[in-house]
């Protein structure tokens, strides 16, 4: 069952250059694992869920998120309709969103949440950034073009601005968004790493 899973979400981001492929999606699970080895909760769940966290994101595939539809798809008959409905709430409430960001009621959500957040900062986050956004054709960065504060969900997904303004409107404030002990404690040197790499960068543009 594992191994179908595995093989669904690999076929699924096949061909993926914009940080969304299936190797995020294979370290927010060891990053999930990793905190529910400290927090606890229920591991098949926090698997499953990180496994198939991505799978209906609007900003990858369109459609309507909330249906959990190419996840349910894949769960298929292996588990029950309860376990189903809890994994899909938590990836409906996985992503940030800006100020209305959502944080998951349960402990499993919490974790995966966490994992997810873990992959979008430090090194690899930095480099997700930048290969999404030259994805999306956008500018690495503008002096003249300032980040926005404060977005609700619809102007943060309507959002365009650089990937170095990204990192304000997101990415810098993962840390203190953490939900988990755990996830805090990761969370930290990856925060480092990204204001050490934005100064560095600001002081070769020649700011």
């Amino acid at each position: 069952m594992r191994d179908r899973i595995v093989r669904a979400v690999t076929d699924r981001f096949a061909g993926d250059s914009g940080g969304h492929d299936a190797d995020h999606t294979f370290r927010v699970v060891r990053n999930a694992l990793r905190i529910w080895e400290v927090e606890g909760g229920n591991r098949d769940m926090v698997e499953l869920a990180a496994m198939l966290h991505d799978v209906d994101d609007r900003k990858l595939f369109g459609g309507d998120p909330d249906e959990c539809a190419f996840a349910r798809s894949v769960m298929g008959d292996d588990f029950d309709e309860p376990f189903k409905d809890a994994v899909c709430s938590i990836i409906r409430n996985i992503s940030f969103k800006g100020t209305d960001t959502k944080v998951p009621d349960s402990l499993e959500g919490r974790i995966v949440q966490d994992a997810d957040r873990l992959d979008a900062i430090g090194a690899i986050g930095i480099a997700r950034a930048f290969a999404y956004g030259g994805s999306k054709g956008r500018k690495m960065y503008d002096p003249l073009d300032k980040p926005k504060e404060g977005m609700g969900e619809n102007e943060y997904f309507a959002n365009t601005g650089t990937t170095v303004n990204h990192f304000y409107e997101k990415l810098l404030l993962l840390k203190d968004l953490m939900n988990t002990d755990e996830g805090r404690s990761m969370a930290q040197h990856r925060h480092d790493i990204m204001e050490s790499f934005l100064k560095e960068f600001y002081d070769e543009w020649g700011l």
